[in-house]
């Protein structure tokens, strides 16, 4: 089987599909969701999320330089698109969605209440990439659901929340477990 070029292009899916919320008052609160989002370094903890300029969050990003990624699940799915499709400018996305906005530890962007999982960010270095700027940024603080925590154990239970993914623009949840981080080195027993 041979392979076919394609141009270069944005191949790498599946990826996360997390609604980034912004603002710093009520007034100014939005979401906007976004897959170029990952993890960059462990220690410190940073993570970016990368935005075209014309989006509205990307100035409220730019003016409060904080932001809160929230993951998202299979029940959050409708909300999840369709905070990506409409514009802050004009719908209140909290409201039209029924998601909560909940007050953050460390910066004053919302987190959203039925999200499993917050990840408070404030953006260390803006880079202008093309299409998109990254907003670089330091994790200063992690808010999981209780009923998410293993109680044996203390980790976050990822997999219990039917996390979605998106890839070429479709939303999928994750398939099963396949082995866990060295199982193909680890001694049988």
């Amino acid at each position: 089987m041979g392979k076919i070029a394609f141009k270069p292009g944005t191949m790498i899916y599946p990826l996360p599909a997390v609604m980034v919320s912004c603002g710093d008052s009520e007034e100014n609160y939005n979401i906007i969701t976004v897959a170029w989002t990952g993890t960059i370094c462990s220690d410190p903890p940073m993570c970016y999320v990368s935005i075209r300029k014309e989006r509205h969050s990307h100035a409220l990003i730019s003016r409060c330089s904080e932001f809160v990624i929230n993951i998202t699940t299979e029940a959050l799915a409708f909300a999840t698109d369709w905070c990506g499709v409409k514009s802050g400018r004009n719908f209140n996305k909290f409201r039209e969605m029924h998601l909560t906005p909940e007050p953050a530890q460390m910066v004053k962007a919302p987190l959203i209440a039925e999200s499993p999982l917050n990840i408070e960010c404030r953006v260390v270095e803006v880079k202008e990439l093309g299409s998109h700027d990254m907003f670089i940024a330091q994790v200063v603080a992690v808010n999981a659901d209780e009923q998410y925590i293993d109680k044996g154990t203390g980790a976050f239970q990822l997999n219990h929340t039917v996390p979605l993914a998106f890839s070429h623009g479709k939303y999928y949840t994750l398939g099963e477990k396949l082995g866990g981080f060295g199982f193909s080195v680890k001694k049988k027993k």
